[in-house]
């Protein structure tokens, strides 16, 4: 999947992601049994709202689709997708908005009515693991059931892997044997997840290179 093109303010080329120092190491361990990437700079927004308000609705009909309102739950349109992290909180992650001016256009939304938007594109990161043994991978250190009949493609929640917290999100994907999981950890702790998942991730490698 190509990484998504966010536009940034600033010197950008000044700029370096949580993980810029592995990606060649990432490429060079990726094959089509497991792939990882880093898709950095995406935007992120942390969403308080009480649901079932005018509040909500509104902040709903920017986004396109209505807040999700279950566990696990996401609601995507275009490149923009509502995560459910509790039952008034979401993470809204964009791979084409400028972070400031979605901020701006929920902040609207949200008026005066009791609630928080607030940008923190820069507290996490987003490494994509993708592959026919991305499943096993993950089922290595993660105490989820992520059996395709209970973690279905659009799932998103808040869990662990190994000794790292995260949200970890089954993107929509055309091929179910192949499934695509975003995992977005804070920064903090994306150098430690991402030289897991190398480790994690040896066995299948070798695999690939035998046709097994």
């Amino acid at each position: 999947m190509a990484e998504p093109t966010v536009s940034v303010s600033g010197p950008a080329h000044l700029r370096r992601s949580p993980l810029h120092h592995l990606h060649d190491r990432m490429r060079s361990a990726s094959t089509p049994a497991a792939h990882l990437a880093e898709l950095p700079f995406l935007t992120m927004v942390s969403l308080r709202v009480a649901p079932a308000t005018a509040a909500a609705d509104r902040i709903g009909k920017v986004l396109g689709a209505g807040l999700p309102t279950r566990c696990g739950d996401t609601a995507s349109t275009g490149a923009r997708t509502a995560l459910w992290l509790g039952p008034d909180e979401w993470l809204v992650t964009s791979g084409a908005d400028d972070p400031a001016a979605l901020t701006a256009e929920l902040h609207r939304a949200l008026a005066d009515e009791p609630g928080a938007v607030v940008d923190v594109s820069a507290h996490r990161t987003t490494l994509e693991l993708s592959g026919r043994f991305a499943r096993d991978v993950l089922e290595k250190g993660c105490a989820q059931d992520l059996h395709p009949r209970s973690f279905t493609a659009g799932t998103a929640v808040t869990t662990q892997l190994g000794p790292v917290p995260l949200v970890l999100w089954r993107t929509e994907h055309a091929d179910p044997a192949a499934p695509v999981y975003r995992l977005l950890p804070r920064s903090s702790f994306a150098d430690h997840l991402a030289r897991w998942l190398l480790d994690a991730m040896g066995e299948y490698e070798d695999l690939a290179r035998t046709g097994e």
